[in-house]
């Protein structure tokens, strides 16, 4: 990784076409390995699209390398899917690394930030809704799986995930 020339920061409202970029290029090549094509067909299109509110959060951030973002990821107090979260619970959202950068630390240096933030917060647990892609990164970050769930992106299209925790001491 270039860590000299990457830079951690919040998003802003600016970022959301690049972010749009970053998921719509990214997501079909990091997910195909563990998802049919019939389910990539039919999420991917729902799930790559940079959403205005989590970006004004002021919890999603991204990382550039110079003026490209090659990161992004974030957590909210509110659980995915507009519900209500509980008292100490954050939920992480939206993360990914630019398919072309990979292994290069960018996911952890992310996570590690996101964690750290959501601690200074008040949050006890992050939760967070993984890809079966991404297990074992969150596995890594301390994450324990909780069992297999289906994500309702809108009415007759669901997408396999997996639930996990990590508490936060």
């Amino acid at each position: 990784m270039t860590g000299d020339t990457l830079t951690l920061r919040p998003a802003e409202p600016s970022d959301t076409d690049a972010l749009d970029r970053l998921f719509g290029q990214s997501y079909p090549i990091l997910l195909k390995p563990d998802y049919p094509p019939s389910v990539l067909v039919t999420a991917v299109p729902l799930i790559s699209k940079a959403q205005p509110a989590l970006i004004a959060s002021g919890t999603f951030f991204v990382i550039c390398d110079g003026e490209d973002i090659v990161g992004a990821g974030g957590w909210t107090m509110q659980a995915p899917g507009g519900k209500p979260g509980m008292r100490g619970i954050g939920h992480v959202r939206h993360v990914v690394t630019d398919h072309r950068r990979t292994r290069e630390g960018i996911g952890r240096r992310l996570m590690e930030h996101i964690i750290l933030h959501a601690h200074a917060c008040g949050m006890m647990q992050l939760h967070c809704q993984s890809t079966r892609t991404a297990v074992p990164f969150y596995e890594s970050m301390g994450f324990v799986a909780q069992g297999e769930i289906d994500i309702e992106l809108r009415p007759g299209i669901t997408f396999p995930a997996v639930f996990m925790k990590r508490i936060l001491a």
